[in-house]
């Protein structure tokens, strides 16, 4: 299996889903090899809640990291999870469209996208500008 998957998946054990009883796991290599891990972490109120690759983004960006290479997604039941729109707009932040995504469907199988394929036309800087 996949050492950034393997490492999404260990992520995935971490999290804090009491509410939904959904694990995320992700983890984002940077472009130097770093790979950093997130987890979800869900509040009561359910808008405080952390996604796990927006934790894993932060904390590679925290590190002082700026560029990624590709990020893996996993959950608890291993059904090829992709990331949410609001993450998605995250990762487009730091990376270009080809951006792999790769997705555990779970028994060593995964799905890859492209970002720009699971969010097209996105809002960037250049729209700010």
């Amino acid at each position: 299996m996949d050492s950034l998957v393997e490492a999404a998946r260990t992520a995935v054990e971490e999290s804090f889903a009491p509410y939904s009883e959904y694990g995320v796991g992700a983890a984002i290599e940077t472009a130097d090899g770093a790979v950093y891990t997130g987890c979800n972490v869900e509040n009561a109120n359910y808008s405080n809640s952390l996604h796990a690759e927006e934790v894993a983004v932060g904390s590679a960006v925290a590190d002082g990291h700026r560029e990624f290479e590709r990020i893996a997604v996993s959950s608890d039941a291993r059904d090829g999870v992709t990331p949410c729109g609001m993450c998605r707009q995250t990762l487009i932040e730091f990376c270009d469209d080809d951006l792999p995504v790769v997705c555990d469907e779970g028994d060593g199988e995964t799905t890859t996208y492209q970002l720009g394929e699971l969010i097209p036309a996105t809002i960037t800087q250049e729209h700010l500008e």
